[in-house]
């Protein structure tokens, strides 16, 4: 695997980091947030999954397609939104991203053609696939990205799909975030492979595979490489990554089918930890710095939550609106 991420300059790296605390700090404050009754509707949350998030988005152009999945908040935040108008979004008002009618899990941002998050499973699976045969046609040198969780590649649509842009050579990324569980399903009794790439193979599809899915520069090199391969016309590419999410599946999970143990001991790898102690070491920035990021981002949320507060309810006029035949 090329090693792009050494490429990454000085504001490049810092800029991955000040990514990764947006989002952790939107989504612990989110959760609060859920729990005191401002939340409406159901909302996945990406802590643990920071690095594996920038990493895979990070190295997108703006004019490159994104088509998260229901746990796609640290994507969207990746890919470029306004965070105010995220939260408010979130929250159901009308300031939102989406007029406060798509919430948590149907949120998306054209201007960086961020194509929306969906809360289907391997829902992203058939529109990535049309979108990324587009770009083919049209010669637009674009590539597509279609994030997902382990469990969304034992979809029908999954398999339909990559053999498809294996046979059409499209410029697809289909990216997987493999934190081990499908709800309260293991990976292991779900399905008989122990990395999802090995599937690959049999598509004639290339693949990368990052077994350290908690070291953004890791998932970063992977991503780049997958991002050039596809965009010079050798097709597809199916990417995996392994993290692991702190929380339940969604708000309303408590996680109880899970170790504590092994909860613990995914903590212990946390990802913005191990990437500051990186900058650290490797002299980017200093401790201090960081630290002072750090609280910078804690008041662009704290004024994100009072923006969306403060903003009134979606407005029921706006129901039908922006519906297109």
């Amino acid at each position: 695997m090329v090693s792009n991420s050494k490429k990454l300059t000085k504001k490049e790296l810092l800029e991955m980091y000040d990514k990764m605390l947006l989002i952790r700090h939107f989504d612990m404050e989110l959760s609060k947030l859920y729990s005191r009754g401002f939340i409406h509707g159901m909302t996945h949350y990406s802590v643990g999954e920071e690095a594996a998030n920038v990493g895979a988005i990070y190295p997108m152009r703006k004019e490159d397609l994104m088509y998260s999945n229901h746990r796609g908040h640290g994507q969207t935040i990746t890919k470029g939104i306004d965070i105010n108008k995220m939260m408010a979004e979130i929250l159901g008002k009308s300031t939102g991203q989406c007029k406060g009618r798509g919430g948590s899990m149907h949120l998306y941002n054209l201007e960086v053609n961020n194509m929306g998050c969906n809360g289907i499973v391997g829902g992203g699976h058939g529109l990535s696939t049309g979108a990324a045969l587009a770009q083919k046609m049209k010669k637009t040198g674009n590539v597509v990205v279609c994030c997902m969780g382990e469990s969304a590649t034992n979809e029908g649509s999954f398999h339909e799909c990559l053999n498809m842009a294996s046979i059409w050579k499209l410029p697809l990324i289909f990216y997987v975030i493999n934190n081990k569980y499908g709800i309260s399903m293991s990976q292991q009794r779900s399905m008989t492979v122990e990395r999802v790439v090995d599937r690959a193979e049999a598509y004639k599809v290339k693949s990368f595979y990052v077994e350290d899915g908690n070291n953004v520069l890791d998932v970063y090199d992977a991503m780049s490489e997958a991002i050039e391969y596809a965009r010079e016309g050798n097709g597809p590419v199916l990417v995996e990554a392994k993290s692991y999410r702190w929380f339940g599946h969604s708000a309303s999970d408590a996680g109880k089918y899970r170790d504590k143990k092994e909860v613990d001991e995914w903590k212990e790898k946390d990802p913005n930890v191990a990437f500051k102690k990186y900058l650290v070491e490797n002299k980017i920035a200093t401790e201090s710095e960081l630290d002072e990021m750090e609280e910078s981002v804690k008041k662009v949320i704290a004024d994100a939550i009072t923006f969306a507060k403060e903003s009134p309810l979606a407005d029921e006029k706006d129901a039908c609106t922006d519906n297109y035949a």
